[in-house]
């Protein structure tokens, strides 16, 4: 029987991939490309990736969770960039898409320490709180 593992990627449409990939740089430091091809641009995300799909008329649907290494950070440079607020730490984008900004200590899933140790975040710890999620599912290694 099929099981879901994870999320591969999602698409967000935008009207224009140079005005996208310029506003997120505002936002985050060395935004990288995986690759860029016709109208989609996959922006690196580590061991993942966003894909921006240049759209006529793009159709910003639901809600989009960013994990990042800094949740203050963001949200003040996401102002910054002009971007509309929503709420604490949410904002959208030229296009409309709505951004919800989550800090990885907060967040149940991890990333391998090797991977961290190669987006320059090595050291980057989960709370206790997103530890205990895990460890309620046995997930993650129990307290000594």
């Amino acid at each position: 029987m099929p099981r879901l593992v994870g999320i591969n990627h999602v698409a967000v449409q935008v009207g224009d991939l140079d005005e996208a990939l310029a506003f997120l740089g505002r936002i985050f430091d060395d935004v990288r490309l995986r690759g860029r091809g016709g109208s989609m641009a996959f922006v690196d995300l580590g061991d993942q990736f966003v894909a921006l799909e240049r759209a006529d008329r793009p159709v910003a649907a639901g809600h989009y969770g960013l994990v990042v290494d800094d949740r203050d950070e963001t949200v003040r440079r996401a102002r910054e960039a002009g971007a509309r607020m929503v709420g604490g730490h949410d904002f959208l984008d030229p296009w409309g898409n709505h951004w919800q900004v989550v800090d990885y200590r907060d967040v149940q899933f991890m990333k391998a320490p090797r991977i961290l140790e190669g987006m320059g975040l090595a050291g980057l710890e989960k709370s206790e709180r997103a530890l205990g999620e895990l460890r309620a599912k046995g997930l993650a290694d129990s307290p000594a």
